[in-house]
């Protein structure tokens, strides 16, 4: 059995309008999603800003109630758990947000952070709580006297390892990484994605890794999986989706990514249109619509559900697009 499994998830928001503050339409930013995560591997979550992999973050651990699916960990259905439940859940599964700065308490000291984890567990005396803090910034390549200092007085990447070592804090087999590095320098980048590196391989950790940098994904993932306007299109193996991606969209992020060398020219492919909005998308493939394809309108009441064509690498079946 997988760590995880998500099957079928959806997140949708009412929207609201008129003097009575009816519903009047729905806004689908998660529509559908299903995939499974195993002991020690990293899936990687790639995809525009808007698709939905936020949302699907926070629905994972319950920081958002889900609309409909199930959501499975450690054989255990969590979608409906109730409060008492979730706390004993999240021993095991944390998350480690994108900004840093807004993540941390900044009225907390540094300790009173990472001694927090222990207290709602209510794990550990205050002399214990205090040691185990100090051994958490020694793991993440922090002085142990950052105990009493506030989080302003670090870097960028100094909070993120901050950040971290909370989510490190209880030992969990499931760390969500909601686009960790996107708010960082690029030298300091490579520092905390080779930390996440070798505390996965310490603590034999499963990541979900979400960004919208396909080298910065292709670097941390064993697998892949695309996503565009709250639905996944292609799921694979990292080395087989950079080397053979099917889905069109899949193809149009890949030609994005910067070559860093300056002799080299090659011709983009620019993308037409607009991205199509959650609370109105179109019937069929989004993004055939998007791309005015001329075989869009067959893609129209076909079931567009993930398709295995070769081993491990899973695609939506559409004439538009693959």
């Amino acid at each position: 059995m997988p760590l995880l499994s998500v099957q079928d998830l959806k997140q949708h928001y009412p929207v609201r309008g008129g003097v009575l503050h009816r519903t009047v339409a729905t806004c689908k930013a998660v529509d559908g999603v299903s995939f499974a995560l195993e002991e020690g591997e990293t899936l990687g979550l790639v995809g525009e800003s808007g698709c939905g992999k936020s949302t699907v973050a926070k629905s994972l651990v319950r920081l958002l109630k889900p609309t409909a699916g199930k959501v499975v960990f450690e054989d255990e259905d969590i979608t409906r758990t109730g409060q008492r439940g979730l706390r004993r859940v999240r021993r095991q599964m944390q998350m480690v947000f994108q900004d840093p700065a807004e993540s941390l308490n900044a009225r907390h000291t540094v300790g009173q952070i990472l001694e927090e984890p222990f207290v709602v567990q209510k794990i550990g005396t205050p002399a214990e709580r205090s040691e185990w803090a100090a051994e958490l910034l020694g793991k993440v390549g922090l002085p142990v006297d950052s105990v009493d200092r506030y989080p302003f007085e670090f870097s960028g990447g100094q909070r993120q390892r901050i950040g971290i070592a909370r989510a490190l804090a209880l030992k969990p087999r499931l760390i969500v990484c909601d686009e960790p590095v996107s708010a960082l320098d690029v030298s300091v980048q490579a520092q905390v994605l080779n930390l996440l590196l070798e505390l996965q391989s310490e603590f034999r950790l499963a990541y979900l890794f979400i960004a919208h940098d396909l080298g910065v994904v292709q670097h941390m993932s064993d697998r892949v999986a695309v996503m565009y306007l709250g639905r996944i299109v292609e799921l694979a193996p990292a080395s087989e989706l950079y080397r053979n991606p099917r889905h069109a969209y899949t193809k149009a992020l890949l030609d994005a990514i910067p070559v860093a060398d300056p002799s080299r020219r090659r011709e983009r492919k620019l993308l037409r249109g607009d991205v199509p909005s959650p609370i109105d998308p179109p019937a069929g493939c989004a993004f055939g619509h998007r791309m005015k394809h001329p075989k869009w309108q067959e893609s129209v009441g076909m079931d567009l559900s993930l398709r295995e064509i070769a081993p491990g690498h899973w695609v939506q079946p559409c004439p538009c697009c693959t």
